[in-house]
């Protein structure tokens, strides 16, 4: 039975009124009872005496009995008031999760908080999210612990796969047996689990699934038999040795992937986790498919993946197809029995062992070696190949760069010769013109004097230009020059004249040598 809902005497659960409400209720149960009160009936003053403030009470030893002041103020002593067998105990706060005082206890906890508490009857009861005041008149209620409910102490993950499921706390009581020590016994066992995960509860031959949230056990045939989680989880298992069929030991290197949906059928089968279930069961798979298989059909395929799910015409895939239609039909069939919905299943290494797996292995060694040297002339060859390419890349544009040099040397010189021919052209034009323009202003001027003297009509002045026209003849040509006529008689005589001058030099430049 549940003993939080038992009925206790003077025994009064803290309601909305509050503390002082419950501690009133539970004074007249007491009167009503025969027995002495619980809350004194001694008035405040203002002037001396014990102070009681506000949301504070004071406690007295009257005789053994407890007795509370209520009313803030203050309580003078003797002589002034009654203080026979009474001993003044000082005060507690009223909002105070627990105060235990001569029997009379109080306990009020808050919203994420839970009291365990053994009553006189050592039942255990946890309050949660509320309180009560009670009078134990024979035994006593004892708080066993303040539990945090949101935040346990001791978190639950699984071993293998490394996943919280929860968090859990033990609370734990001191029972004196006879003369012997006293001994710790779990009397409660609260329960904090996470949204996708659940608990398995054990009654009798009974189980239990228990959600997430928060939860306390307190009913000693009710224990708790595991914590499992519903999401997906993944792992990489190694298996023992199989024997193929020519007897050739191998270890498989598998990856699985499953999703626990239902936790009751895992529990009925006794296993504690989803790993425990399939690895059995895979183990003992494996064990056949490898058993029908030869070693050369297992030492050429090395894993089961995207490359190799859709080729089914390599003779050496015997062992993947053996996979992929036995083994997973079969491993999915079997964890359906146990609540597990397998999702993948993948053989990630295998290792031979033994006299043929040794020189296999040498084989594979020398293979190895083989491509890592040929893989190392590859890249050298590689390496070469590019450094001649780039040194031909970087001639080709040494090449480049001087042929658009030398365009651009000879467009220069074609431009200057350019430049040079025009200029030339252009001062030959300038000096033809210029001549041009000086011949036609000397022939105006010659024209124009002409006209002039044409229009002298003067005899005298004719003769004067004439006179000076010799002036200026013998001024340019000297006082010694002889000017002949270059036509009719008188050239002839200044024809005959110059040969017979050049006759007399020649005889005389003759005698001379």
């Amino acid at each position: 039975m549940d003993y939080t809902l038992e009925e206790r005497p003077f025994f009064v659960r803290i309601g909305k009124d509050g503390v002082i409400a419950a501690l009133e209720k539970l004074d007249e149960q007491l009167v009503q009872a025969g027995r002495s009160r619980v809350l004194s009936t001694k008035s405040p003053t203002d002037w001396t005496g014990k102070e009681v403030i506000p949301g504070r009470m004071g406690l007295i030893n009257h005789g053994g009995l407890p007795k509370v002041l209520t009313r803030p103020g203050r309580y003078p002593g003797f002589p002034l008031r009654n203080w026979w067998a009474r001993s003044w105990c000082g005060t507690k706060g009223v909002s105070d999760t627990v105060i235990e005082f001569q029997g009379l206890t109080v306990v009020q906890v808050s919203q994420n908080q839970a009291a365990v508490v053994s009553d006189p009857q050592n039942h255990i009861f946890v309050i949660k999210n509320s309180g009560f005041v009670a009078l134990a008149v024979e035994g006593t209620y004892d708080v066993l612990s303040i539990v945090d409910m949101t935040h346990l102490p001791t978190a639950v993950t699984d071993n293998l796969t490394k996943v919280t499921l929860g968090w859990t706390h033990e609370v734990q009581m001191k029972s004196h047996v006879g003369g012997a020590k006293s001994k710790d016994y779990i009397v409660a066992t609260f329960m904090n689990i996470p949204a996708s995960n659940c608990a398995i509860l054990q009654r009798g031959d009974d189980l239990l699934l228990l959600g997430a949230g928060q939860s306390v056990i307190t009913n000693p045939s009710v224990t708790l038999r595991g914590l499992y989680t519903l999401g997906e989880n993944q792992i990489e298992m190694p298996t023992k040795d199989i024997f193929t069929r020519d007897q050739v030991p191998v270890s498989l290197r598998i990856y699985l992937k499953w999703q626990l949906t239902e936790p009751l059928k895992l529990a009925t089968h006794g296993y504690a986790t989803p790993y425990e279930a399939l690895r059995d069961k895979t183990q003992s798979i494996l064990t056949q498919i490898v058993a029908h298989l030869d070693y050369s059909a297992m030492i050429k395929q090395r894993s089961l993946g995207p490359d190799n799910m859709e080729d089914g015409t390599d003779a050496s895939s015997a062992f993947l197809d053996a996979l992929r239609t036995r083994a997973m039909d079969e491993m999915h069939e079997a964890a359906l029995e146990y609540g597990i919905v397998l999702k993948d299943l993948a053989v990630i290494d295998r290792q031979f062992k033994g006299e043929i797996a040794h020189t296999m292995d040498k084989l594979t060694t020398r293979a190895l070696q083989a491509q890592v040297e040929a893989a190392n002339v590859d890249r050298e060859n590689s390496n070469k190949v590019k450094q001649e390419e780039g040194a031909l890349s970087v001639t080709r544009i040494k090449a480049q760069a001087a042929n658009t040099q030398a365009d651009a040397e000879a467009y220069r010189v074609i431009a200057a010769a350019k430049a040079q021919a025009e200029r030339t052209r252009i001062e030959a034009e300038a000096q033809a013109e210029a001549t041009r323009l000086a011949a036609k202003a000397e022939a105006d001027a010659i024209l124009i004097k002409a006209h002039a003297d044409g229009q002298v009509l003067d005899q005298f002045a004719r003769e004067m230009e004439m006179r000076r026209i010799e002036v200026a003849k013998v001024r340019a040509y000297g006082s010694k020059t002889i000017f002949v006529p270059a036509e009719g008689v008188g050239a002839q005589m200044g024809n005959a004249l110059a040969v017979g001058m050049a006759a007399g030099m020649g005889n005389d430049a003759r005698h001379a040598t």
